[in-house]
């Protein structure tokens, strides 16, 4: 039976639109060969020519011959993005997050997916432990990369018992396959007081240094503990003693990977630094922030961000009439994590305006426990409760409450807990404003009464007025 795959869209002046091709098409096969998902549509339009068969709504097949660059894409999007179902995690991991959710959540935050197309797509990290032979040389005969792995440990039987998974040693074999394929790839290790640290995590570095340049990084984070952990292993935070020595390891191995291979390569995350008490390391040692989905150097970039953007708003023709004339007070709201270097930008801003009031508050995790510090596992209940008791006790929130868009679900006005931002405004009287992540948008969200939310289509449009 034939492989089929349906258009959602089409691109407006993309190839596809030039050869007539209209969402509701099924595309059967290119130059040929059936497709079986996203990793063999992407490869089989490389080539310069090719032979597109589509089905038409009425069951007409059309055969379109096309000429085109080597790179370029049809400029189709499918209903399913993978083109295929998608695989799931078969593991049962001693530090798994999802098993920590309490019930009654919507059903997608319980899906684990493991599937190797999801890296190369959209960078998640994968076990390797539902890949098979197949999919090792699919990727390597298509240099599909970076494949982005969940190490954890190079010690087979140490990682098939924190995977629960008896495969899982043997697995580590595919970072071998890849390195003689020249395929790029990244590492992670969720490292777990007394499992996977200490000499482990020695271990671990220094065999996966083995795989430099190809292996690029390996970050190592803390696992993430919430207080619904009843029945699964006992994992304990990691002390400022414990987070020091951990950093310390780290370190004693980047500079002999640079001076070797122009990488640092291995990076402790923004948790183990703030645990350990460390100043964050210097931009030049994130190896241009490869790790920063995984909390690598999220600081450390915004921190640099917002010193570009307040050099630059300072040296703006506004800035001495801002002094002036700016008189406002807003709130901002944050996971803990952040909060220390928030407050130091505050401190900054509000000594340059002394007409501007910022008062930023740390989000105390009740929902899943003060153990997780991020932000974007802030749900609404907690942010609704913890500013009520505030407002309660007589402060003034300000004209408008500045959020991280991560709090957020995205291209959504709803947070982790399905509270609504509609919702948290009406509990607090007060604007609610989420902000993107840089430095630039920090400054320009305190400043400027014109950066505002609108809401169109259910959406979060930003809109920016400040002069820089």
């Amino acid at each position: 039976m034939s492989l089929e795959h349906i258009v959602k869209e089409v691109i407006p002046g993309s190839i596809a639109q030039e050869m007539e091709i209209v969402p509701g098409d099924v595309l059967l096969a290119i130059n040929d060969k059936e497709i079986e998902d996203v990793f063999d549509y992407r490869y089989l339009l490389k080539d310069e020519y090719i032979e597109v068969l589509v089905r038409k709504p009425d069951g007409e097949e059309w055969l379109l011959e096309i000429e085109k660059d080597y790179d370029d894409d049809l400029g189709i999007e499918f209903e399913n993005g993978l083109m295929s179902e998608y695989r799931s995690c078969s593991n049962k991991c001693i530090f798994c997050f999802i098993d920590q959710m309490p019930p009654g959540m919507r059903e997608t935050l319980y899906f684990k997916d493991d599937d190797s197309r999801l890296s190369f797509l959209q960078g998640n990290y994968i076990t390797l432990t539902n890949m098979t032979e197949k999919d090792v040389e699919r990727i390597i005969q298509m240099q599909l990369a970076p494949i982005n792995i969940s190490v954890q440990t190079t010690n087979p039987e140490l990682r098939c018992r924190m995977l629960h998974n008896r495969f899982a040693g043997e697995k580590l074999q595919f970072l071998q396959r890849f390195y003689e394929g020249h395929v790029e790839m990244n590492g992670q290790i969720v490292c777990c007081k007394g499992v996977n640290d200490g000499e482990e995590l020695r271990r671990s570095i220094t065999d996966l240094m083995a795989y430099l340049p190809f292996m690029r990084s390996v970050s190592v984070v803390p696992a993430g503990i919430s207080r619904f952990r009843e029945g699964l292993y006992p994992i304990e935070m990691f002390t400022k003693e414990e987070a020091e020595q951990i950093v310390d390891m780290i370190e004693s191995y980047q500079q002999a990977c640079f001076e070797q291979y122009g990488l640092h390569f291995i990076h402790a995350s923004d948790e183990f630094y703030i645990l350990a008490g460390r100043k964050f390391p210097e931009e030049e040692r994130y190896d241009g922030y490869i790790q920063l989905e995984n909390g690598v150097g999220m600081m450390r970039l915004l921190m640099e961000e917002f010193a570009s953007a307040w050099e630059a708003a300072s040296g703006s023709s506004r800035f001495q009439e801002l002094r002036q004339t700016l008189q406002r007070t807003v709130t901002v709201a944050t996971g803990q994590l952040a909060c220390s270097t928030l407050e130091v930008f505050a401190g900054q801003l509000m000594d340059a305006y002394p007409g501007l009031m910022i008062r930023v508050c740390a989000i105390r995790n009740d929902f899943f426990g003060e153990t997780i510090t991020v932000s974007g596992l802030v749900t609404g209940q907690d942010l609704i409760a913890q500013l009520q008791e505030r407002q309660k006790a007589g402060e003034n929130l300000g004209e408008a409450l500045l959020i991280p868009v991560n709090m957020l679900r995205s291209g959504e006005q709803v947070f982790l807990d399905d509270v609504t931002v509609a919702e948290v405004e009406k509990a607090l009287g007060l604007r609610v404003v989420p902000v993107e992540a840089g430095g630039q948008d920090f400054v320009d969200a305190v400043l400027d009464r014109e950066y505002c939310m609108e809401r169109e289509n259910e959406q979060f449009v930003y809109v920016r007025g400040y002069d820089r």
